[in-house]
């Protein structure tokens, strides 16, 4: 009989204190092992050296540590840019809008403007929308006219914002009466897409010529009559 074997007769002498338990070994302790090791020749490697050997190795450990931290700065920076790739808000045509928005948004955020230009509202929200999409470049901003996109689309429903995540379409906003038509602020416009997770508040940039917080007006009187609800499932 072997005692370091690990049987379930072993395991019954062992329970019963005839046979020693068994140390076990984990990954975690060779781990914690080899690290002391290292330590400690280290250590001994230090002792040897004399002042001036100490002052020059400090020297070099500081360089990779500033070596270190640029590659990794570098790579944080180019990990936001590829994030951050939009940053206007572009004109669609209805061949687009399956690459462009429906494929696109698997990967991203879209905002889809519906609108046409001989509406007032809908020239309001282009215009905050082109500057929602300067300050929040990882969400992509697209406008199409709206009979392009869904063909007879009633222009009493304008504008229309289709918001798109992961795939799917995430939230839908149909007129500005909740927000009081043309007295909406682009706050407005921003916290709906902030609650839908479309736009992400650790990534907004100000606005050239405007701090970060500058345009945050409270608009306190919101209406919540009027709006009109269009199943903008069919047709897209």
């Amino acid at each position: 009989m072997n005692p370091e074997e690990d049987t379930e007769w072993n395991d019954i002498l062992r329970k019963h204190g005839i046979l020693p338990q068994q140390i076990k070994i984990t990954q975690n302790d060779i781990y914690d092992s080899a690290v002391a090791k290292a330590q400690e020749e280290e250590s001994e490697r230090l002792e040897k050296l004399d002042l001036d050997e100490l002052a020059e190795l400090e020297d070099e450990e500081d360089d990779q540590v500033l070596v270190q931290y640029r590659q990794q700065r570098l790579a944080e920076i180019k990990a936001q840019v590829d994030k951050e790739r939009f940053g206007e808000l572009m004109h669609i045509s209805e061949p687009d809008y399956k690459r462009q928005v429906t494929e696109a948004s698997r990967d991203s955020w879209i905002v889809v403007h519906l609108f046409r230009d001989s509406i007032p509202e809908c020239k309001l929200m282009n215009r905050f929308l082109g500057e929602l999409a300067q300050q929040y470049r990882a969400t992509k901003f697209v406008k199409i006219i709206s009979v392009e996109c869904i063909h007879n689309y009633p222009d009493a429903n304008l504008p229309t914002l289709l918001v798109y995540g992961k795939g799917d379409m995430r939230g839908q906003l149909v007129r500005l009466d909740k927000f009081g038509g043309m007295r909406t602020k682009r706050k407005d416009i921003e916290d709906y897409l902030k609650g839908l997770g479309a736009v992400d508040p650790a990534l907004k940039r100000a606005l050239p010529g405007e701090g970060a917080d500058e345009a945050s007006d409270d608009d306190d009187d919101e209406s919540n009559g009027g709006s009109m609800y269009f199943d903008l499932s069919k047709g897209i």
